[in-house]
């Protein structure tokens, strides 16, 4: 079975963040064993005349590779990590932390819990102020 219908949906949350201003951070970690990537941080950011973008942020063990890309780039960037090497990507909203997460069987599963953050992040902040969307 694949997880990725699973991580669909995961996704679609982490778009409902952003639309919704409530996103704070997603970050991918767990990695099978011993791994030279050992994080992908994943921010808003607004780049030039405020187009939205993401960051990614690859953390190596010495070296960190930062890329920007659009929300559905992210998704074709991040989704390849899932299983190897991640085991599970952490969705740190206002409203919820939601996370995504592959069993030994490496069937994904979501689960939501109390919000760890009280403020969204200051990009998704300062579009708001802005009345920037997506």
């Amino acid at each position: 079975m694949s997880f990725q219908p699973v991580f669909v949906q995961f996704w679609e949350k982490v778009k409902e963040s952003i639309e919704n201003g409530t996103y704070a951070k997603l970050t991918l970690a767990k990695t099978i064993g011993d791994t030279e990537l050992k994080n992908i941080y994943v921010r808003p950011v607004l780049l030039e005349n405020d187009v939205f973008s993401l960051s990614l942020s690859a953390k190596y063990k010495t070296e960190e590779i930062e890329s920007f890309h659009t929300i559905d780039e992210a998704f074709l960037v991040l989704t390849p990590y899932l299983n190897n090497p991640f085991l599970t990507a952490l969705l740190f909203t206002t409203e919820n932390d939601i996370t995504f997460k592959l069993n030994k069987k490496r069937v994904g599963s979501i689960i939501e819990q109390a919000p760890t953050f009280k403020s969204a992040s200051d990009v998704i902040l300062e579009m708001k102020s802005k009345g920037i969307s997506i």
